[in-house]
């Protein structure tokens, strides 16, 4: 190798440089540790380095001496580990692409790669460890591995930790495991890396950090909070404005951060003319925009600099003195209920805004402009959610399963996966024959693993290319691994016919992405016994040279370009096939409803395979994003897992329907009327409908309700053996007491004829003897001292007894039903309310008078005696009560 200048002024203004001293020895002692550096710090650049042995721990060129490691750098996002790379190559003279001398710095990406045997330092994507380590768990020939930016917890950097840990455990306790977080919370790492003797040791470096001014800058009027991938217009117009204010106000290049590409590009379209030079960074974005944003700016001019949250704390942008916060971020949410996952915008953590803030203060004094109002930032959550607590947890599940613990009980993991999240997982992955019915991962299963694709994007991959060609089912599957942009529609096949029409920049990773999918087909299926390949199997071939819409590209009869669409669409999200079922409405098969956008050319389709879908706001149906044209037939082959046929009898619309159906998911396909449906499937609907519409549907007689409050009454005051007849309790038992009429019921006019009253009497405790003393101790009527019989009312909480006042005279103490004192109604010789007691004798002493003095002169043909407890009860008027 040509001799190399290593670049010792810019490694020695990296501030990590005095604590990587500190990280030596932890590793040297503890063999992990945790790294905490603020960003801007070369903790991604100089520590790599250092632990390689490229560059003294001090940033000095190393000594002839000091034995080269091999480490292996993992960043999450792509964009982040190119960069690093190039970087690091930078400071050490040479360059990833080779010139200066050959490099001893590489990267690996998905569909990139940048290292050969002369690799020391190689960075690569979180993805692509995950599939090195089921590779090769024993990682042959690495010496220490690095998981940058682990703070973000992202799931695979998550998994990627845990298989780490694993292997160190059982087979590399030499391995060297380093996690480097932006942020000081490290507790947790420490945990997880550490081991009986205790925690990881945490290293912390200071970053060099000058004062950053919060300016608050909210829209004057309210803007509508985001949902799924919409955001309101009127806040990146906000947005926008904002940026020409810092501009005018401040010095200094402006970064501004903004959840997604299409909110980049349209804040930019608001930017045109705002004097400054506009750069858009993001996943998407050329590697030539990229590297000029990374490099800074000639000084001729000043630049504006959109970002997504890559530019936090992955990518350092000089030159940046005022940061303009939207507030914003994408992360992964997944609704099992709708079958539908997805990024989602949300409100960015305090983490995420501190560490934003934190980029105008990299290089000198700055300021940060954020849009929303000081109260909104103490309701902000202080963390992101890590994502394997939120997100799709399917192809986490796979990779577990390949690594042998499918419950994923054994891993070492900051956050146990939601158990429902997991079982949603299983459910995708037996359907597509990736697991078995132990959740062991199949051999199908380990090749989908190893494809670098969600394992939905993989299986519809597999099969597809036996269908249509593994060149055209590359080609539709790398458009469903990045959504394609807007502007493509939401048609798939034409989007397809566009991405092989366009000279744009995802043309050109959709390209590559096609190129490295035909390969893994190639690459991951097992040769038959004669070294052949089934057909359709084998590598890029003579299919490559084709187009989108020769229906020859797999053979004779192959399916059109909608056809072929909708197929790969189909066996991706099988759940999602979906059929007309109205303008622009359909009904997936998940049993989620589905709606087009006014003018979709695809309104007219009778089935639909659809790909990509969110659900608005306050909306009942998800609206369609991408969607293919397919028919019936391709969604049951792609759907098989989900179709079924048999007798359905249930509870519908308030009565029992009985139907011969057959179905795939949600879709009737065919129904038919069933005309004798099994006595035991109508017997669970017509419970279905008492449990959901009550026991009002029954026949409760003024009789029948009697009895039931007096059963009531006696649950509650004496207890066993008198039952409990809540409706909760009946419905638990109709065994007991409304069989056999309940068998013989066929719908809901039935049961309104079953006479409950007489029912509920099988209830009554026959067996201890009980059910006699029914009467005695709660009583339908009680005799009052005038003669009469008067009905109790057990209703309510108490006994009630509503009588005549006369009626009562001559009784002392008040009445009891199974001990329990009534409670006194007594009622003026119209039958209107006078008096309520529950305690007569206390009544006669202290109330009566009161109301005698009242009613005394409104009746005066009946009888006030002065003591009513030695007077004689009477029914009738004060004449017949003197003749009496």
């Amino acid at each position: 190798m040509v001799p190399v200048t290593i670049r010792t002024d810019a490694l020695a203004q990296l501030p990590v440089r005095t604590a990587v001293p500190a990280l030596l020895r932890a590793l040297d002692g503890h063999g992990a540790a945790v790294l905490c550096a603020p960003p801007g710090t070369g903790k991604t650049t100089l520590v790599p380095l250092a632990l390689a042995g490229l560059v003294a721990p001090g940033g000095r060129p190393p000594g002839a001496d000091r034995p080269v490691r091999r480490v292996v750098v993992a960043e999450p996002r792509r964009i982040a580990a190119r960069a690093a790379a190039r970087r690091m190559a930078w400071l050490l003279g040479e360059s990833v692409d080779g010139t200066g001398g050959g490099s001893r710095v590489g990267f690996t990406v998905r569909g990139e790669r940048r290292a050969g045997p002369g690799t020391v330092v190689e960075v690569v994507t979180t993805g692509v460890l995950l599939q090195r380590l089921q590779r090769d768990p024993e990682l042959a020939g690495v010496d220490a591995v690095v998981l940058d930016e682990c703070h973000e917890r992202h799931l695979d950097a998550d998994t990627a930790a845990a298989f780490l840990l694993d292997i160190r455990a059982t087979l590399r306790p030499d391995l060297r495991l380093v996690a480097a977080s932006a942020t000081t919370d490290a507790a947790g790492w420490a945990r997880l890396l550490g081991h009986e003797g205790g925690d990881a040791p945490v290293v912390e470096a200071q970053g060099v950090s000058h004062p950053v001014e919060t300016v608050w800058a909210p829209p004057a009027r309210p803007v509508r909070p985001p949902h799924g991938m919409r955001v309101d217009p009127a806040l990146l117009t906000h947005v926008a404005a904002v940026v020409r204010r810092a501009l005018a106000e401040r010095e200094g290049d402006v970064l501004c951060f903004l959840p997604g590409v299409g909110e980049i590009a349209r804040v930019a379209g608001h930017l045109s003319d705002c004097g400054a030079e506009v750069l858009q960074v993001h996943g998407r974005a050329p590697a030539a925009v990229q590297d000029a944003v990374l490099a800074g700016g000639d000084g001729a001019g000043r630049r504006v600099v959109l970002a997504t949250s890559v530019a936090e704390s992955s990518l350092t942008v000089p030159g940046v003195r005022v940061v303009v916060d939207s507030g914003l971020a994408r992360e992964p949410r997944v609704d099992h209920a709708r079958g539908l996952s997805a990024l989602t915008t949300v409100r960015a953590s305090r983490a995420s805004a501190d560490q934003r803030a934190g980029r105008a203060g990299r290089e000198a004094p700055g300021a940060v402009y954020r849009c929303w109002t000081e109260a909104d930032d103490a309701r902000l959550p202080r963390w992101p959610a890590p994502e394997i607590a939120v997100a799709d947890l399917t192809a986490f599940a796979l990779q577990a399963a390949c690594w042998g613990d499918p419950e994923a009980s054994g891993l070492a993991l900051l956050d146990p996966p939601p158990g429902g999240a997991m079982a949603a997982a299983r459910e995708v992955l037996t359907a597509t024959g990736a697991v078995d019915a132990d959740g062991r991962a199949t051999e199908r299963g380990a090749r989908m693993a190893r494809m670098g694709l969600h394992p939905r994007l993989a299986r519809a991959l597999l099969d597809g290319a036996r269908e249509i060609g593994t060149r055209r089912a590359a080609e539709v599957v790398a458009l469903l691994s990045e959504e394609p942009p807007r502007e493509y529609g939401d048609d798939l096949a034409a989007a397809w016919r566009a991405a092989r029409r366009a000279g744009d920049g995802y043309s050109a990773r959709w390209r590559q992405e096609v190129r490295r999918l035909e390969h893994a087909v190639g690459a991951s299926e097992p040769p038959s016994r004669d070294g052949s390949r089934p057909p359709g199997q084998g590598p890029a071939s003579s299919r490559g040279s084709k187009t989108a819409g020769d229906s020859t590209a797999a053979g004779a009869g192959s399916p059109g370009v909608d056809a072929a669409a909708g197929l790969i669409a189909a066996l991706a999200f099988p759940e999602r096939v979906a059929r007309a079922r109205g303008e622009a409405a359909y009904l997936m098969a998940s049993g989620t409803g589905a709606e087009l956008a006014d003018g979709s050319r695809l309104r007219s389709a009778p089935w639909l395979a659809v790909a990509v879908a969110d659900r608005p706001v306050n909306a009942a149906s998800a609206r369609v994003r991408l969607a293919a044209v397919t028919d019936e037939d391709t969604a049951r082959r792609a759907a098989a897992a989900l179709a079924s046929s048999g007798a359905e009898v249930g509870w519908t619309d308030g009565d029992v329907v009985a139907r011969d159906v057959e179905r795939l998911g949600a879709i009737e396909l065919r129904v038919r009327q069933l005309p004798a449906p099994d006595p035991a499937l109508l017997r669970n609907a017509l419970m279905t409908g008492l449990r959901r519409e009550g026991l009002g549907l029954l026949r409760w007689t003024e009789e029948g309700i009697r009895l039931r409050e007096r059963l009531a009454f006696l649950r509650g005051a004496v207890g066993e053996p008198w039952p409990d007849v809540s409706d909760a309790a009946l419905l638990e038992c109709t065994e007991a007491w409304l069989e056999p009429e309940l068998s013989a019921a066929r719908r809901r006019a039935d049961l309104a004829r079953l006479d409950a009253g007489r029912a509920l009497t099988r209830l009554l405790p026959w067996a201890t003897g009980e059910a006699a003393r029914l009467d005695g101790l709660a009583p339908e009527r009680i005799e009052v001292p005038s003669g009469s019989r008067v009905r109790v009312d057990y209703g309510g909480e108490q006994p009630v007894l509503a009588v005549k006042l006369q009626e009562m005279f001559g009784l002392a103490e008040t009445p009891k039903v199974a001990g329990v004192p009534v409670l006194v109604h007594l009622l003026s010789p119209a039958g209107r309310p006078a008096a309520l007691t529950a305690d007569l004798a206390s009544f006669w002493q202290d109330g009566y008078r009161s109301v005698r003095a009242e009613l005394r002169g409104r009746y005066p043909k009946h009888p006030w005696p002065e003591d009513p407890v030695t007077a004689a009860p009477t029914r009738h008027t004060t004449a017949r009560f003197r003749r009496g």
